[in-house]
């Protein structure tokens, strides 16, 4: 029982594919996902795909990258959405500066209105952190002396210290297709030093497909082969790996837990 905690059913990659791709990744094991909406104008799309189908829920927010292009969120327009019972989440929200470094400041008030949404509604943050560790972790630490909140580092692929700092504040580390990839024994290095009680698996679909499907489309299905390099990470069996990251994602995600559900 796999859980892809992040991807993006919606985008056109997947498109007339949906009912194959679901199939796929419940005969792969994985039984659960999330799908996110990047900007706040698709939520319709997006929630549409989560009412359609058993096992899949979604969250919604600004992208960092987008944040400049989008209207500014409120808290109060993140209220009302996660009033719907598959939202799980606020985001994905956060600071990308390799791309996006001109619009740092919109990208931070973006992110502080998230983080409060999330302080709100009690439902986790996913953040998206990209060449912006010190300022990230700074931002984060600001809105947790105010109120504490849950999070995820989604596809987690920055730095020991930013890691480190997520895990002070009780935060998790989500792990993707990256930490397969031959040249990532550092990140590998970084997640073995992480409580495996802080771990969760995800795709980013239809990105970042992991060995050995690197370079091509990506898809919920394939969060079955980073399981299989967690569990090598953490010295346990795949299955054991499964379970331990399914059971973290349902005390991050309690609307999504099986109990819950049902």
């Amino acid at each position: 029982m796999i859980v892809d905690s992040h991807c993006h059913l919606d985008f056109p990659d997947f498109d007339g594919e949906l009912p194959d791709i679901i199939a796929r990744a419940r005969s792969a094991g994985v039984t659960r996902m999330v799908t996110i909406c990047t900007r706040l104008r698709h939520e319709p799309r997006v929630r549409a795909i989560a009412e359609a189908y058993e096992g899949v829920y979604y969250a919604a927010g600004t992208h960092p990258m987008s944040a400049a292009e989008e209207p500014m969120v409120t808290v109060a327009e993140l209220v009302a959405l996660a009033r719907h019972p598959k939202f799980v989440a606020i985001g994905e929200t956060g600071l990308d500066y390799h791309y996006t470094a001109q619009s740092a400041e919109v990208q931070a008030t973006s992110l502080r209105l998230h983080i409060e949404a999330a302080q709100e509604t009690g439902l986790p943050l996913i953040i998206h952190a990209r060449a912006a560790d010190k300022d990230m972790a700074r931002i984060l630490a600001d809105g947790m002396a105010i109120r504490p909140y849950s999070c995820v580092m989604h596809c987690f692929s920055s730095g020991a210290a930013l890691a480190q700092a997520a895990l002070d504040m009780g935060f998790y580390l989500s792990m993707s297709g990256i930490a397969t990839f031959p040249k990532s024994s550092e990140l590998r290095t970084i997640f073995s030093a992480a409580p495996i009680s802080r771990v969760l698996l995800e795709t980013d679909s239809p990105y970042l497909a992991p060995m050995p499907h690197r370079g091509k489309r990506n898809e919920p299905a394939y969060t079955a082969f980073t399981a299989k390099t967690g569990a090598q990470i953490f010295g346990v069996s795949e299955a054991e790996f499964a379970a331990i990251t399914s059971a973290n994602f349902d005390r991050l995600f309690p609307k999504a837990a099986p109990a819950q559900s049902a």
